[in-house]
């Protein structure tokens, strides 16, 4: 088989528990917050912003409109007494270029934003007017503007002090209100979590709102419904045609031995023994899927059952325990030191299926290796597909043709079995080629 393109991440049980999100600054809740502040700032800035030039705007346009009527005033006292009026000026020094030269002799405003910090004056509002006909004098008035703006500062200043607090204050409400939302997915997220592991009763329940966390929730149980359904059918199934199979498989191997010798009364035997295991399989995934399987636990040699699982197979495999080849041992009698506490009924079903499956789907050579609480089973053949690595061996599936016929169940009962005691069994692919089968004991 050729290598896959894509690194499979490798399939064990038990499956790891579903972690919780960290509350970290990549949550969602400090996502909400951030983009709550963020929006805060944006608005506070778009209203600041509004807010000062509206008013500058106001400012300009009230010392225009003074400075205007100051003119009025003024040309008035002085066409009547021929001078001018306090606050008014002839010809000032300071005048704006744009005033001094008038083109006619209508009122006109002018304003001057320069500062004169040592002179004490800011931003200041002219207005002028020519006293007669072209090349008279021009009288002028002015209105200094410092205070305006000073209190147009004063005014940014407040309103930014006042955002800063309404944003302190805004702050904590949006990171509790986004710890509210991001608490209800996280229920959600665990139930779905432990959907997956296998917990199959796993349910978020009723909750609060009719938002769309609610209808989340609502879908994942209503999902979490349909697959616990589908999965009893299939179980049940499974056992109703196991128990009912068994019966007539029993009475073929009775009417095979009643057939005389020859070549066909051994292909029928063949057959009907192939068959005969295949009942016993279906039934051994009945009663796992239905809990009814207890383990009866001894402290026993792991090396020496597995190696008693192995002979038992018939089959050419290589096996390695704990410095002891092929039965000689090398290092002392290592493998009696290794002792667990597990069935080894459950566990000789575990070897021979992970060796005789490494036989049918694989190639040789086929190595099992033990090593502490730890067994290892390895062919050089195409290796797991990437379907199984990613899902977990199916009943009645074998993954990809190049694997080689078979029902699917070895992989699966070895599964059941491992779950059964308590242990973890690690399917993966070589970086060199072959499939490797990890059984690794609880403590």
């Amino acid at each position: 088989m050729r290598p896959f393109r894509r690194p499979v991440r490798p399939f064990h049980l038990p499956v790891r528990p579903f972690r919780r999100l960290r509350p970290d600054l990549a949550s969602l809740r400090w996502k909400i917050a951030a983009l709550a502040a963020a929006t805060a700032c944006l608005v506070v800035a778009a209203v600041g912003v509004l807010v000062h030039l509206w008013t500058a705007h106001d400012i300009r346009s009230r010392a225009d409109m003074q400075v205007f009527n100051g003119v009025y005033s003024a040309m008035d006292v002085y066409r009547r007494t021929g001078t001018p009026a306090d606050g008014a000026e002839l010809d000032p020094a300071d005048l704006p270029a744009a005033l001094r030269h008038p083109t006619d002799g209508n009122r006109h405003t002018a304003y001057d934003g320069r500062v004169d910090a040592d002179a004490n004056a800011g931003p200041t509002m002219w207005a002028g007017q020519r006293t007669g006909g072209p090349g008279s004098r021009v009288l002028a008035v002015r209105v200094n503007m410092s205070n305006d703006f000073h209190t147009l500062r004063q005014l940014d200043v407040t309103m930014a002090v006042a955002s800063l607090a309404a944003l302190a204050a805004a702050a904590p409400l949006a990171v509790y209100g986004a710890g509210l939302l991001a608490r209800r997915l996280r229920r959600v997220s665990e139930t779905a979590g432990r959907i997956s592991a296998g917990d199959l009763d796993a349910r978020t329940g009723p909750t609060k709102g009719r938002d769309e966390v609610a209808d989340i929730a609502a879908t994942v149980d209503l999902m979490a419904d349909s697959l616990g359904q589908r999965l009893r059918t299939e179980r049940q199934f499974t056992a109703d045609v196991a128990h009912e199979l068994r019966t007539p498989v029993g009475g073929l191997l009775a009417a095979v031995d009643l057939l005389p010798p020859g070549e066909t009364e051994d292909l029928l035997r063949a057959r009907v023994r192939d068959l005969r295991g295949l009942v016993e399989d279906l039934l051994e995934i009945s009663r796992l899927d239905a809990g009814a399987e207890r383990p009866v636990r001894a402290r026993v040699p792991l090396g020496a059952v597995v190696s008693e699982a192995v002979t038992r197979t018939g089959l050419d495999t290589e096996v390695t325990v704990a410095g002891v080849i092929s039965g000689e041992v090398i290092d002392g009698e290592a493998d009696a030191a290794w002792t667990v506490e597990t069935d080894p009924r459950r566990l000789e079903r575990i070897v021979s299926n992970l060796v005789v499956n490494a036989h049918r789907h694989g190639d040789t050579p086929v190595r099992v290796t033990v090593e502490d609480r730890t067994v290892v089973v390895r062919d050089h053949g195409p290796g797991f597909p990437k379907d199984l690595l990613l899902h977990g061996p199916r009943r009645f599936h074998t993954g990809a043709t190049e694997r080689g016929s078979g029902h699917g169940l070895g992989l699966t009962i070895a599964l059941g079995q491992s779950r059964l005691l308590g242990a973890e069994l690690r399917l993966d692919n070589a970086p060199d080629g072959g499939a490797v089968a990890t059984l690794r004991l609880p403590d």
